[in-house]
């Protein structure tokens, strides 16, 4: 499917709406209402829906992963695959997996990953720059980079979110740094779940309270409350800190749970 996605982005003019169109032949692309739908490809009429009450970038990969769809289905020996590995719901899992996959080939192409991590290395500066050149989301982002990562990296994307109150006589409640996404590198056996607080002291809240970029040797905080030492690039961004930590180089293969 990468294979698929990316020969066809190769063809085309840019990576503009109108030019990820340009390979499909009478396909037309309206933008809709959808209610919870971001988007879909109707291949009897030719045509790919767009939620037009979501963001920008949220629309944007949505479109990438409906192109998707129409090239998987125009690839007859690749479908009969899918068909003969898988059924049901789970070849329908199957195709959106790897309509993501072709989404994530037609929107950040590899030499722009490269290109990223060449000039910035696997840093939450690189998240940033990655994100914004391909106009997608920190998370998509996130998730190329890592993929595309050989040192022993785990990348986060960090936000303020509203704390929950034990006692409501406590007043309003008030906001948290914590972990929206996070994914590692090839080999890297850890993550962060969402929702991890980050405490205060951490470079990674320093980073969001002064808006500079910090690069400092601590930890990754985990939720149990294991500190595991790891050189924290904590890159701010608005509301967010895109970070990267740099793990020992031989890290334990232990999840976190």
């Amino acid at each position: 499917m990468r294979t698929l996605a990316t020969g066809y982005a190769a063809a085309l003019p840019g990576r503009d709406t109108h030019s990820l169109m340009h390979g499909l032949d009478g396909v037309q692309l309206t933008f809709m209402p959808m209610g919870d739908r971001d988007g879909a490809f109707d291949p009897e009429h030719n045509v790919i829906l767009i939620n037009s009450r979501v963001r920008p970038e949220r629309q944007r990969f949505t479109l990438a992963h409906e192109i998707s769809h129409a090239l998987l289905l125009g690839d007859d020996d690749l479908l009969s695959d899918l068909h003969d590995a898988f059924e049901g719901d789970r070849l329908e899992q199957v195709i959106e997996t790897l309509c993501n996959v072709g989404a994530a080939a037609l929107l950040m192409p590899t030499d722009l990953i490269a290109g990223m991590l060449a000039r910035f290395g696997p840093t939450g500066r690189a998240l940033g720059e990655l994100a914004r050149r391909a106009d997608v989301s920190a998370s998509t982002a996130l998730y190329a980079l890592a993929e595309h990562t050989d040192a022993p990296v785990l990348y986060a994307v960090c936000a303020l979110t509203r704390a929950g109150r034990d006692d409501p006589d406590d007043g309003p409640a008030g906001k948290v740094l914590t972990v929206r996404v996070s994914g590692g590198a090839p080999g890297v056996k850890y993550s962060l779940r969402p929702g991890t607080p980050v405490p205060d002291d951490h470079p990674v809240a320093v980073a969001l309270d002064t808006r500079l970029p910090i690069v400092q040797d601590s930890y990754v905080p985990f939720r149990s409350g294991r500190r595991m030492p790891a050189q924290v690039d904590a890159f701010p961004d608005r509301q967010r800190v895109l970070v990267s930590f740099r793990l020992p180089d031989r890290p334990a293969a232990r999840d976190e749970a």
